[in-house]
């Protein structure tokens, strides 16, 4: 590599170069998160419930965690949500209209014993899930 009084030119296109070979870099520039997030780099997501469904955790935990088919209303996508809390499920129904955030695992993946659960349900038809859950607000007839 040119070390000399006249190298700065070499030094700089080569640094160019070589930024490329970052696996970081790369994904951050090209924007890879965004294409092919389904929120498409929101906090947050507007969707229509399609079914209830139950996640087995995985091992060494043995439960059927509560989780949501969620089609989302921006680009048709189709992601399951965990409704967290005791009982939260039973205030969620089908064509619900929700939003939904990432779960909080590492790198936005799916986090704890849930395989493949990536998102959890935040509000139901406009108010928030867990004031619903413990009673202070009522979920409203639409």
């Amino acid at each position: 590599m040119g070390r000399g009084e006249f190298a700065a030119r070499k030094l700089s296109r080569d640094r160019k170069r070589f930024r490329w070979k970052d696996e970081d870099f790369k994904r951050r520039v090209l924007k890879l998160k965004q294409k092919h997030d389904p929120l498409e780099g929101a906090p947050r997501a507007k969707g229509i419930v399609l079914e209830k469904v139950g996640v087995e955790a995985k091992q060494p935990n043995s439960a059927i965690r509560k989780c949501v088919r969620v089609q989302l209303l921006k680009n048709g996508k189709v992601v399951t949500a965990f409704a967290p809390g005791d009982g939260a499920i039973n205030f969620i129904d089908e064509h619900d209209e929700v939003i939904i955030e990432g779960i909080g695992g590492a790198k936005g993946r799916a986090k704890g014993d849930l395989p493949g659960v990536r998102y959890k349900v935040v509000m139901v038809n406009g108010v928030d899930l867990e004031e619903v859950r413990i009673g202070k607000k009522e979920k409203p007839k639409r």
